[in-house]
């Protein structure tokens, strides 16, 4: 016998208990479907994004002239860009090796930190002896970023990361793409370094530098 079988013979009162029951099972069907939403899930995907790669300047030959001084060097780098990437929205991606790579919400962002990451590098070396100084490099590229695994790939990140080659130790290397969004929102000026050949990347690309 059917629960609709059933139904007909149950008084008023149960009829109503009954429809109260049937209403609540479906709100909660209702609710959990809402839950299983693969934005809920995930954010996975495919989004506009700024993209910064950092790499400290003669870390590999340091390691193997005095691989502690190293290490201890590396540490204090990690701890003061942390908490500058926090400061402008910036997302840790991962490190790789000595460098950061990071995701930002906005080019200008990207830059702003960028900046402030070299003020922190120079003033901790004006408290430091010669052989525990570093200079670092950064990269920004600005596109479509996908995101899987709690990783960034694409072109943009690709591009991002074959920018650091054209610093000078202390200074940012930018795309045009990001230049044309923050040249006029900053004070200081942009340097055009001109149109360069990347790694696997089809067509030559215009860079500019900003110098801390």
């Amino acid at each position: 016998m059917g629960v609709s079988d059933k139904s007909d013979r149950l008084t008023t009162g149960e009829k109503s208990l009954l429809d109260r029951w049937r209403s609540s099972s479906k709100s909660a069907e209702q609710d959990a479907q809402l839950v299983v939403t693969p934005e809920a899930q995930s954010k996975e995907g495919r989004r506009l994004a700024a993209v910064m790669f950092t790499d400290m300047v003669g870390y590999t030959a340091l390691t193997q002239r005095d691989e502690a001084l190293a290490l201890e060097i590396l540490e204090d780098h990690r701890s003061l860009v942390r908490p500058l990437l926090r400061r402008y929205s910036g997302r840790e991606i991962k490190t790789v090796g000595d460098g950061f790579i990071v995701e930002f919400p906005s080019a200008l962002e990207a830059v702003q930190c960028s900046l402030a990451i070299q003020l922190a590098v120079s003033n901790y070396n004006s408290n430091r002896s010669p052989e525990k100084r570093f200079n670092i490099r950064i990269g920004i590229h600005v596109g479509d970023v996908i995101h899987k695994d709690k990783d960034v790939y694409g072109d943009t990140v690709n591009i991002a990361s074959r920018l650091t080659p054209f610093c000078v130790p202390g200074s940012v290397c930018v795309t045009e793409q990001v230049h044309l969004q923050v040249r006029n929102k900053l004070d200081k000026p942009f340097v055009k370094i001109g149109r360069r050949k990347l790694k696997n990347v089809e067509a030559p690309l215009l860079l500019y530098t900003l110098k801390f």
